[in-house]
């Protein structure tokens, strides 16, 4: 019993559901109090315990369906009553093969699923990460039901070459058959349990990790999720830093005053705080050729993080620099996106002309709050990059932070103004994945922490 309830929390942990080590202890006392036998009880009983969000009683309903629909308890009753059956080594060949045959037969099928269960556990079936194990442990499991006898006497059938050698053959390559799907349907099954989540892990940590401009057309429902998950981790890490910091330190001087007709035990404690600024964010975005790829990320990024960032303002340009928060904010973000590129991410670029229109538009926005963040490879066509303008911005916002999808060793290089805007940017990182952009964010948030 304590296996099998260890094993459903370590199915649903590979889930991303969170189950401490007082909640698997309750559900295992969940389960010596009803038992197996009425499965809509242990459901319930379970998802009380394990399932602390309605996403995550979804996943709980799921696996949970999977996890016990071959009946393990009964599984475990058959084993015990099958033990003193001659099917460890010294079993003969024929003997072996007559069993498997036997298990094939009509009216058998509680014998061949506790069979198959058997052979699951011995094969190390719950270890299974990935779909490509499927057929490896399908043999496995076949090989510790006795395949290998089966194998051995359908060869020496095949060699008979009379009718009724033929007959045999026949017979035992359909219960090799019979045996096979059984034993793969065990495994994806398995699989389904203790590996697609661990896979989808697998596949979210590459695209995490894949340029940003190699991302295709089917990988953006991916990708989308991928940020929602980030936005999430962001939120709730900093949210959770806030209201560590909101109380401040122990003011020791202040409380052993207020404490001092109190023989000095300190009943009022005072703690001495330091003001904290709320994040104040002014993204400004080259949607001119390639770089435009990254703003998409960058812009869905920090518009899912409205919560953290409610003070958050997007600026697009190629050669005029234009205010985005309506359009993003009006239209569902694939739309909005496509219409930022379609009015403004024409024209040749000029990082001159767009701080230019900044300060004569937007530059009241700016004050000793804002972290001003430039998304951009810093090519501006040869025109004036108009750093004094540039150092005003760097004087009066917090800080600038430059994020630059072109490779390092690429800077300065042509018509690139990066390093004459550099001594001004508070940082000035190349991101080119998710993970890059996760980090740079990160960041920007710790400097309001």
């Amino acid at each position: 019993m304590e296996k099998q309830i260890s094993n459903f929390i370590r199915a649903l942990r590979s889930a991303e559901v969170r189950v401490s080590t007082g909640e698997a202890l309750d559900a295992a006392r969940a389960v010596a109090m009803i038992g197996y036998g009425d499965r809509p009880l242990l459901k319930d009983s379970l998802a009380c315990v394990l399932a602390k969000s309605e996403s995550e009683k979804e996943i709980h309903d799921r696996l949970f369906d999977l996890y016990f629909s071959s009946a393990p308890a009964r599984a475990s009753s058959a084993q015990d009553s099958s033990e003193n059956r001659n099917d460890g080594p010294s079993e003969e060949p024929a003997d072996a093969a007559e069993r498997l045959s036997q298990l094939t037969e009509e009216g058998n099928e509680q014998a061949l699923a506790s069979a198959i269960e058997r052979a699951a556990e011995a094969s190390g079936l719950n270890d299974i990460r990935f779909s490509t194990q499927v057929a490896y442990f399908s043999q496995a499991m076949l090989r510790a039901m006795g395949g290998e006898a089966l194998q051995a006497r359908l060869l020496e059938a095949l060699q008979g070459r009379t009718p009724e050698a033929d007959s045999e053959a026949q017979r035992l390559i359909d219960v090799r058959r019979t045996l096979t799907m059984a034993a793969r349907e065990r495994a994806e099954r398995a699989f389904d349990i203790f590996g697609a989540a661990e896979t989808e892990r697998f596949r979210d940590d590459y695209a995490a990790t894949k340029r940003l401009s190699a991302i295709e057309a089917s990988d953006m429902a991916r990708m989308k999720l991928l940020i929602a998950k980030v936005a999430k981790r962001l939120a709730v890490k900093h949210s959770r830093r806030r209201k560590r910091t909101q109380r401040g330190i122990l003011d020791v001087r202040r409380t052993m005053r207020a404490n001092a007709g109190l023989d000095g035990i300190p009943f009022n404690v005072i703690w001495r705080q330091k003001k904290k600024d709320r994040p104040k964010i002014l993204v400004l975005c080259d949607v001119s050729g390639s770089v435009a790829l990254y703003v998409r990320f960058l812009l869905l990024l920090l518009f899912s993080m409205k919560e953290v960032i409610p003070d958050l303002h997007a600026f697009a340009f190629s050669y005029r620099l234009k205010s985005v928060d309506d359009i993003l904010e009006g239209h569902e973000f694939d739309k909005a996106m496509k219409t930022i590129l379609r009015e403004i991410g024409l024209g040749s670029t000029s990082y001159g002309q767009a701080f230019s229109d900044f300060k004569m538009d937007h530059e009241s926005k700016i004050d000793r709050r804002s972290t001003i963040i430039i998304l951009g490879d810093g090519r501006s066509n040869y025109g004036d990059p108009r750093l004094d303008l540039f150092r005003d911005f760097a004087g009066r916002a917090k800080r600038i932070i430059w994020l630059n999808p072109e490779g390092r060793a690429l800077w300065g290089t042509g018509d690139s103004v990066i390093p004459r805007y550099a001594p001004f940017c508070a940082q000035m990182s190349h991101v080119a994945t998710l993970k890059d952009l996760e980090r740079a964010i990160d960041e920007v948030l710790t400097a309001y922490d």
